[in-house]
């Protein structure tokens, strides 16, 4: 077939061509080789000469198509079942168009795509593309004929019939699934070839009316069935409607409609009756009935704040519950059942936000208030939290505690941290447990280095390495103390000297450890160990020039072995308890007097000692100590172990937790000046309610400061000279450089 243009019989041409659109549009048969003909037919139709027959050729397709719609428009109207008619041929005429649009692709090619607007003239130009006089393209041309001269005739009855068929649905009666979406869908189809805007006109013929029409049948049976059922009950049926809502849109309507059915149906059986619902939150928290609670959520979730009445209701429970939990705690175990009880709490109502609330990042907050709400709350306007944590990490820490695993050890520290970071006073739990972590190391008493370790690096972890700091340095200082043993054990053997005892010492930084360093009771070193002492102090000065060692007797610990007895004990003692006892070595008897003035200890102190020596029946007394006591070496002593200890690492005295606050008030102090210089510093200029609300936001992660005492802060400032009053404002400081 030759492709050169030449002269055409356009009636002719067209005659053969209208038998076969003919059988395209209505998909009957058409032969392979007659297909392939109109291909030729078109094409010569395009380029004939003298002139194209394009235009005209357009025209007869147009003229064609609108009164095969007409025809088709005839037949639908008048026929009994007006949806499976209009389905029928809409079905043969969209895949008819689809063929004819291919038929006359040439066409489109070169005649109609010159003429339309490009896609950027439509995006970005002022063109209104509905008004606009551009050619629309065979397939596109058909559909919009279908549109017009079908759908615009008949909407009216089509949209009833629609309707009708859903509420059919909704009432559980049949309904033909593939005709009615079929039906629906073809409101978006006559337009899919919009470059814009391809639902606009289903939107507008039908989803509107259908919301309308979904909207009224779910508030009349939103108030149908609150008067049938309880809240309960409710919640049930309207999980249940949503459901079949939500699977009835997906079975008939456009993609577009699916979230808007579902928000119309929530609005109407779930937004409308918020009160109802929040009405019985109460009870349901109250009473943690899960099921209902899960349906709660469920409902509640996709409404504009609706879960906040339900989030308020969970978190003052569960604060209710931990107070209850940790409230008025008696016996010797307090700090374990106070750690333990909230840990509880938590853990269960962590499960409950998981299993029944899907983990909402909302209820975790909840959750987090609660439990921090419990654990800083005052009793007796004193919150006890951080010094009871610190003294149950510091049982989990000790040697005494038993039969716990390594695993276990540190799954009850992670628990540890986890009340931890619910504490708002972190400083005055970091005071409590820097001095038992001293204690511990002083002693000899962890349980694990490795364990005291993990538990520093969890706090590391959760506040930041300056929290910490001290910490570490305490672990430093006991390491460089066992080289030092090393150091002094050869720099004696090397002056072939002997110290006559087996001594080991630590040397601890002043500022890192919180143990007391001053006021110490008077002392008199036993004979016993002037050498060795006096040994340490030569070689220390001769290796550290410009330091000075200040002895902490009370806090030394010696083996002293009983030779005196049918066996052989060694017991581990306290120094003052090793002084009075080495006194006996010369006599087996001696008054207090003369136990005083050997020792040189304070009368209470000495009073202490030897009651610790009586008890444990080392020594015996005839009376109660007081100066006039005689006391006796008791030489019938027996115990049924070899190797034992008198005195324990002692508890924190309530002389050491008052100090410990008023450490900590101190330590405040010089924290919050040092941040309110920091800030003005920065900003040169502050109003007073600006700097409050900055050097509250700075401490938080240590503690959370009253606004009285930073005002007193800014005063002492004022008057140190680092701040002033600004003379324009009277709530505005000025910081002086």
């Amino acid at each position: 077939m030759s492709l050169k243009p030449r002269k055409v019989d356009f009636n002719a041409t067209w005659q053969i061509l209208l038998e076969t659109v003919r059988g395209v549009i209505t998909c009957g048969q058409v032969a392979r080789s007659i297909w392939n003909d109109r291909f030729s037919d078109v094409y010569a139709l395009c380029v004939a000469v003298p002139e194209s027959y394009s235009d005209r050729l357009y025209e007869e397709i147009k003229n064609f198509a609108e009164n095969h719609v007409e025809c088709l428009y005839k037949t639908v109207r008048n026929d009994s079942n007006i949806l499976s008619a209009y389905h029928k041929h809409w079905q043969e005429y969209s895949q008819g168009s689809i063929y004819l649009n291919q038929l006359f692709g040439y066409l489109n090619t070169t005649y109609i795509k010159k003429q339309k607007l490009s896609d950027a003239d439509l995006a970005y130009g002022s063109f209104n593309y509905e008004a606009s006089d551009q050619k629309l393209e065979i397939g596109e041309l058909c559909l919009d004929i279908w549109k017009r001269h079908m759908i615009e005739p008949l909407k009216l009855q089509l949209i009833l019939l629609i309707l009708q068929e859903i509420q059919k649905d909704r009432n559980g009666g049949y309904v033909n699934q593939a005709v009615l979406h079929g039906v629906i869908n073809s409101f978006v189809n006559v337009e899919e070839y919009k470059k814009k805007e391809q639902v606009q006109f289903y939107r507008k013929l039908f989803e509107t009316r259908f919301l309308q029409e979904t909207g009224e049948y779910y508030k009349q049976e939103a108030a149908k069935l609150k008067v049938e059922f309880n809240c309960s009950e409710y919640m049930e049926k309207v999980i249940q409607k949503l459901g079949q809502e939500n699977l009835r849109s997906r079975k008939f309507l456009h993609p577009s409609s699916y979230e808007k059915v579902t928000h119309e149906t929530q609005e109407r059986m779930v937004a409308d009756h918020i009160y109802f619902l929040h009405a019985a939150c109460e009870d349901m928290v109250q009473s943690e009935r899960r099921k209902d609670l899960s349906n709660m959520y469920v409902l509640l979730k996709p409404i504009h704040n609706g879960l906040n009445y339900l989030i308020d209701q969970v978190e003052s429970y569960i604060r209710e519950t931990g107070l209850n939990a940790v409230q008025d705690l008696k016996g010797d175990n307090v700090p374990c059942m106070f750690v333990e009880s909230m840990l509880e709490v938590h853990k269960k109502y962590t499960e409950l936000i998981q299993s029944v609330f899907n983990n909402d990042q909302k209820f975790i907050q909840a959750l987090d208030k609660a439990c921090a709400a419990a654990i800083n709350n005052k009793f007796k306007g004193e919150c006890k939290s951080p010094e009871l944590l610190a003294k149950y990490n510091d049982n989990l820490l000790k040697k005494s505690s038993k039969g716990i695993s390594e695993s276990e050890l540190d799954e009850k520290l992670d628990n540890c941290i986890t009340v931890f970071k619910y504490l708002e006073d972190k400083d005055i739990y970091q005071r409590f447990y820097s001095r038992m972590l001293a204690k511990r190391l002083i002693y000899n008493a962890s349980t694990s280095m490795d364990a005291e370790e993990s538990m520093i690096n969890k706090l590391k972890q959760a506040c930041g390495y300056e929290f910490t700091n001290k910490l570490h340095q305490m672990f430093t200082d006991m390491t460089i103390s066992k080289d030092l043993d090393k150091k002094f054990e050869d720099y004696y053997k090397n002056k072939d000297i002997d110290i006559g005892i087996g001594f080991s010492i630590l040397v601890l930084q002043a500022g890192a450890w919180p143990i007391r360093q001053s006021g110490f009771p008077t002392f008199a070193i036993p004979q016993e160990l002037e050498k060795s002492v006096r040994m340490f102090e030569m070689f220390y000065n001769k290796n550290f020039s410009g330091r000075k060692l200040t002895w902490m007797h009370y806090s030394c610990l010696a083996d002293v072995r009983f030779n005196y007895l049918k066996k052989t004990y060694t017991v581990t003692m306290g120094t003052y308890h090793m002084a009075i006892l080495l006194l006996f070595n010369n006599a087996e008897s001696l008054t207090f007097r003369e136990l005083m003035d050997s020792s040189q200890l304070p009368e209470k102190e000495l009073s202490k000692q030897l009651q610790v020596l009586v008890e444990s029946k080392i020594i015996i007394t005839e009376n109660e100590i007081n100066e006039n006591s005689t006391l006796h070496l008791n030489k019938n002593y027996s115990n049924k172990r070899l190797r034992f200890r008198i005195s324990m690492m002692q508890k924190l005295t309530p002389q050491e937790v008052a100090h410990t606050h008023t450490s900590v008030d101190n330590d405040r102090k010089m924290y919050l000046q040092a941040a309110i210089v920091r800030i003005m510093k920065a900003r040169k200029v502050s109003r007073h309610n600006l700097l409050i609300d900055e050097v509250i936001k700075q401490s938080k992660s240590r503690f959370t400061p009253s606004v009285s005492l930073i005002k007193k802060c800014v005063e002492t400032l004022i008057d140190r000279q680092y701040l002033e009053r600004s003379p324009n404002q009277a709530d505005e400081y000025v910081y002086v450089a």
